[in-house]
């Protein structure tokens, strides 16, 4: 059942830390842009092993869908490079893992500097540019060079979500960002549309409990003269008094604060999928399975990251937003770390 909440927004630059290393109750709530300062995750000892520290940016073209991802979990610095072409259903997949945090650079904060994975199997570099954010990246059989741009007034919706005073996570996740750039596989160069290609972010530090299940989805695009971006979440957030539910409208962020329903098959992941509410009605048709699982010592991942397209409505204030075919993905999550 769906349960709408009252969750505060942050409108001054905040510490997501207090001095002990402890969550900082004033961080919590939500903003528009990032306002959270969360320097104090990854540094020193404090909580070691807890740090989870990650930069993930998907960009869906009408062709490709391409992934990249730059973590640290403490213990462990995971890394990857995916590209699916859509008319062939043709997949590849590039990672790295390595011990300890070594082959990641990540900024403290939000765009706050560059990113990087450095391993023998691939390189990835992100950097922020006046306007917009550089993606790279280079592996065997693939490389690209994308630019995720930011329009001017482009908001970004931001989340701390409170498990306990040493248990939380702070979550950017920065939807419709219209992307360019090039995208070469075997030699053989694709150029990113301009004007039907989109980036989402997903930006996160924070000390996490050892066990957690998630459900993520967003899409974005053009509808009716307007770009849309959706961006949803359940399960992690439930009970916690936070959400991370919004739709953007030609870059204004607004926020859905209610814990929504997600229905879904775990016998058919391409079976509908629904995610609803009292200001949310929407069915997700998936077209690819994107499932992944991995088993290490100390940690371990199974997922389904479903891709696919939006049909639906979503509420907000007196507008009834009307959604048909937004591409998009909408995932379960499975983490022992």
């Amino acid at each position: 059942m769906s349960k709408m909440l009252v969750e505060r927004e942050i409108t001054e630059p905040v510490a997501l830390l207090q001095a002990d290393g402890t969550l900082n109750p004033d961080a919590v709530g939500f903003s528009r842009t990032p306002l959270h300062d969360t320097s104090g995750i990854g540094a020193g000892r404090i909580a070691w092993g807890r740090n989870k520290r990650w930069e993930y940016w998907a960009v869906t073209t009408p062709e490709y869908i391409i992934a990249l991802t730059v973590s640290s979990l403490d213990y462990a610095a995971v890394h990857a490079v995916m590209v699916y072409e859509r008319s062939t259903g043709k997949v590849l997949e590039r990672d790295a893992v390595a011990p300890l945090a070594g082959t990641a650079t990540l900024p403290a904060s939000a765009g706050a500097g560059p990113a990087r994975a450095t391993t023998k199997k691939l390189r990835i570099a992100i950097d922020e540019v006046p306007g917009r954010t550089q993606l790279r990246a280079k592996t065997s059989g693939v490389s690209f060079e994308m630019m995720a741009h930011r329009p001017a007034g482009h908001q970004a919706l931001g989340v701390v979500v409170p498990f306990s005073k040493n248990r939380f996570q702070y979550t950017l996740k920065d939807v419709a960002r219209p992307a360019t750039g090039w995208l070469e596989i075997a030699g053989t160069r694709h150029e990113i549309p301009e004007g039907e290609s989109w980036a989402v972010l997903d930006h996160g530090r924070g000390r996490w409990p050892y066990k957690m299940t998630w459900n993520w989805g967003a899409a974005s695009g053009k509808l009716n003269g307007e770009t849309l971006g959706l961006q949803m979440g359940g399960k992690w957030t439930d009970g916690s008094g936070s959400t991370e539910n919004s739709l953007l409208i030609d870059g204004t962020l607004h926020k859905i604060s209610e814990e929504l329903d997600w229905q879904y098959n775990t016998s058919d992941w391409l079976a509908p999928w629904s995610i609803t509410g009292e200001s949310v009605q929407l069915k997700f048709e998936p077209f690819w399975d994107r499932s992944s699982s991995t088993e290490l010592v100390v940690f371990g991942s199974r997922g389904h990251q479903c891709f696919g397209h939006y049909s639906g409505w979503v509420q907000v204030g007196e507008r009834r937003i009307q959604i048909a075919g937004l591409l998009g993905w909408a995932e379960e999550m499975r983490n022992r770390w």
